[in-house]
């Protein structure tokens, strides 16, 4: 890990856990109130149906391979994040477009 890249507080965390010093003050409640607020997160329910390019999904297809991932989990993962505003339109910026 580069460590260069860290803030002092996740340096002096990721010190702390790699040293065996950590100790987490998770309680029970808050431990039971993240996973389901992740199960929430993370469940699929609902389906739709897309045309794509061929070349579009080889790419996809390609890249879910390189990231070792099925390539429709890679889908949702993109849409998520851009509807999050986690993802941008790199385009758009280099065309003076808002993105």
């Amino acid at each position: 890990m580069n460590k260069e890249k860290l803030s002092q507080e996740e340096k002096t965390l990721l010190d702390a856990v790699e040293s065996g010093k950590y100790e987490s003050t998770l309680t029970k409640s808050r431990r039971k109130e993240l996973e389901a607020a992740a199960n929430l997160t993370f469940k699929k329910d609902k389906r739709i149906n897309i045309r794509i390019s061929n070349r579009d999904l080889v790419a996809i297809q390609s890249r879910a391979i390189e990231e070792g991932i099925p390539y429709q989990t890679l889908v949702s993962s993109i849409i998520h994040k851009y509807i999050s505003g986690s993802l941008q339109d790199l385009t758009a910026r280099k065309s003076g477009k808002p993105g």
